[in-house]
């Protein structure tokens, strides 16, 4: 019996051990008090004084004295005190009198700086609930404020001000706007977001507006919370000669999200009544990994866009796509809406409604070796015209053409690696291209199929040095042997009628862009490049190449290839390519493009420049096309375009937008603009002036004008426009 006792009391103790260790695990930490003394008075008082430092479920606080009364419950602080809450909000405060948890009380001359942006004064603050801070005769502003006595930039007085933590809002009343302690202007209620919130309802910053075309305006956006994955912003427009409604709407889901962008006006200057345009994109995961994706662009005239500063877009384009990509197959099916602006164009004879379809499969069978690929694609074209001539436009065929393509193809390719590091590639295909024209008229055959079977090889040998001083050189020359058998069938150019050739294309077997037009015939293409990689950060590559076929290329059946002229594919020896890239470790890059005749002659060149660092952001471009009816370009184009912003003082950023046709020898576009920046504004000027004029489109001169006030938003801020105190 004595043993039993025994053994049930120690089972007894175990449990409570354990129970004892389970309690303490669920009770919150103890609290924490360092201090340079510390006592207990007669009146079962205890008081900290010297660098007092008390720490208690995330919160800390350090005064000069503390006091706990335990018959009270209540913590008699001295100050200056600091107190820290969860997150990044820190109090200030005079002295104060608070709950044991540090949640609730009084604190005098107080002080808030939450999230290191926006700072509150008051001399009396009182927390309540532990979510609730009531401010009395509060300021509030974001301005860094220094001891020497002059106001802030901006600031809201209020007589009372409620910060709400669960809510993240700040409520005030009688509030008063002051720009350098002058009342701006009164407001009985205001409420704005603490920099916590991510998301709320509210008017975003307005902007001032004039325009030639417009007259003076003031633009207020609105915006929505309609619940956790969606949102709304309205943003009435009203100017002297316009009333606009810009409108916004975003909405995630599950699997995918979607925006709308949109407007509606009434224009004094536009015969319309009312007027306005709809953009919208989304994008869908489905299943299969198929990812469904949409976009739709409507407005309601030609000028509509460019009048309101929307969008310089002169083609607009609505798709519906579906497609999967995997490691070795692809699949994509996809049909578009096209509507032209310009005024050259017709949209009756235009292909306005465009289908396609495409499937690519990789295998790799292990006694042939390399890669074998299997295509296949559809593409239609509907015109609405019921033309069956050609009409006063560009086309080179009738107007009211409808052209269906199917194509199929089965290629196979693979690598060696020869002496002396050589690399080699074979290549060898058939392809199969079958067109359906309808209202093809007298020019073209209303179908035909083509069979072309190809075949190439390409070397590359790669040559790699380094010299002293640790630079790296890399010389690659390469040719390839091409041949492509049939012909290119008497159908309708509707793919490929503008063929770019650069260092893309060099190497195809056909630098059409699409299979209703492929380059027949031997072919021989060689080039080189170099490339230069110094250890101090910059790098430089130069690439050159040209292409040679036989005569057999030039007529075919008696159809031309249909290269254009300023292609520079159109002779038997194309124009000689070169293309060159330089850029440095201090962000500048510098990109160039140009084709050569035979008697070295620019037919077409393109330059782009950038430099992008802490205080540069600068581009330039310049484009040369010479003049190829073929394009639709009647005239020769030489075009430069500057952009830029640079951040010439602390606070002072300077932008400007320069477009100029030097063919023409006049400007198309040009702009410039200042913005100030520091820690709790800014402020932004801009002038712009868009030169160009049609029938339908006239000048415009646009000067804009906003204020935003830096310090209610949870967004991260750049810290080197902040402001310091000085001493």
């Amino acid at each position: 019996m004595t043993r039993i006792a025994r053994l049930f009391s120690f089972l007894g103790l175990v449990a409570a051990l354990f129970v004892t260790a389970l309690a303490a695990q669920e009770a919150p930490l103890p609290a924490m008090l360092v201090a340079d003394d510390v006592r207990v008075t007669a009146d079962d008082k205890l008081v900290a004084t010297g660098n007092v430092e008390a720490m208690y479920q995330g919160r800390r606080l350090k005064a000069r004295e503390i006091t706990y009364d335990r018959a009270t419950d209540r913590l008699l602080i001295t100050g200056p005190l600091t107190l820290t809450e969860a997150g990044n909000t820190v109090i200030l405060a005079d002295s104060a009198e608070l709950d044991r948890d540090m949640q609730n009380g009084l604190l005098l001359g107080a002080r808030i700086v939450m999230e290191d942006q926006l700072q509150l004064a008051a001399n009396e603050m009182r927390r309540v609930d532990g979510r609730v801070t009531q401010l009395y005769k509060a300021a509030v502003t974001s301005c860094r404020v220094c001891e020497t006595g002059r106001p802030p930039l901006w600031q809201i007085r209020a007589e009372r001000m409620i910060h709400d933590v669960e809510a993240q809002q700040l409520y005030f009343q009688n509030a008063q706007f002051r720009v350098l302690d002058t009342p701006v202007f009164y407001l009985p209620r205001l409420r704005l977001p603490d920099p916590t919130l991510t998301r709320s309802s509210g008017f975003l910053t307005p902007s001032v507006h004039n325009s030639s075309l417009f007259g003076t305006g003031v633009r207020v956006p609105y915006f929505f919370v309609l619940g956790d994955h969606r949102d709304l912003t309205v943003a009435p427009f009203w100017a002297t000669n316009s009333r606009r409604l810009d409108l916004r709407y975003r909405q995630a889901f599950r699997r995918g999200d979607i925006e709308f962008n949109g407007a509606v006006s009434d224009d004094d200057f536009n015969p319309r009544s009312s007027r306005g345009y709809l953009f919208g994109e989304g994008r869908f995961d489905l299943d299969r990994d198929f990812v469904l994706r949409f976009n739709i662009e409507v407005s309601s005239d030609d000028t509509f866009l460019l009048d309101h500063g929307f969008s310089d877009k002169d083609r607009l384009q609505s798709q519906l796509s579906v497609e999967r990509a995997r490691r070795d197959e692809y699949i994509r099916a996809a049909i578009s809406h096209f509507r032209t602006l310009r005024v050259n164009e017709n949209n009756s004879t235009l292909p306005s409604i465009i289908g396609n379809g495409d499937y690519e499969r990789r295998f790799f069978p292990r006694r042939l070796g390399g890669e074998l690929r299997f295509s296949a694609a559809a593409q239609s074209s509907y015109r609405s015209s019921d033309l069956t001539t050609d009409g006063a436009d560009f086309d080179r065929f009738s107007d009211g053409r409808d052209v269906m393509r199917l194509t199929t193809a089965l290629d196979w390719q693979r690598n060696w690696i020869m002496p002396m590091g050589v690399l080699a590639t074979v290549q060898t295909g058939l392809a199969m291209d079958h067109f359906q024209i309808g209202q093809a008229g007298t020019t073209s055959v209303s179908d035909a199929t083509e069979l072309t079977p190809t075949a190439a090889v390409h070397l590359r040998w790669p040559l790699i040095k380094s010299n002293r001083r640790g630079a790296t050189h890399v010389i690659e020359p390469m040719v390839q042997l091409a041949w492509s058998g049939g012909s290119n069938p008497n159908i309708p150019l509707e793919e490929s009628t503008a063929v770019e050739f650069d260092e893309g294309n060099l190497f195809n077997v056909s630098r059409f862009n699409a299979p209703d037009r492929r380059e027949r015939g031997y072919s021989a293409a060689y080039g080189a490049t170099w490339t230069r990689i110094d250890p101090t950060g910059w790098q430089g590559s130069l690439a050159l190449g040209q292409v040679v076929r036989d005569e057999r290329l030039l007529e075919a059946n008696g159809v031309t290839p249909s290269f254009t002229k300023s292609s520079g594919l159109r002779d038997r020896t194309s124009d000689l390519l070169i293309a060159g890239q330089f850029q440095n470790g201090n962000g500048l890059t510098v990109t160039a493009r140009s084709l050569f005749d035979n008697v070295f002659d620019a037919t077409k060149a393109e330059a782009r420049a950038s430099w992008q660092n802490d205080k540069t952001d600068f581009g330039a471009t310049y484009i040369w096309l010479a003049d190829d009816p073929g394009e639709n370009r009647n005239a020769t184009v030489s075009e430069w375009a500057f952009d830029g912003s640079y951040r010439f003082a602390r606070h002072w950023t300077g932008s400007a937008e320069w477009r100029y046709d030097a063919a023409t020898d006049r400007n198309v576009r040009a702009g410039a603009g200042v913005t100030y920046s520091n820690e709790c504004v800014d402020v932004a000027l801009s002038v712009s002036r868009r030169f160009t004029s049609s029938t339908i489109l006239e000048p415009e001169t646009n000067f804009s004008f906003t204020v935003g006030l830096r310090g209610f938003s949870a967004a991260t801020r750049d810290q080197s426009f902040t402001r310091t105190c000085r001493k």
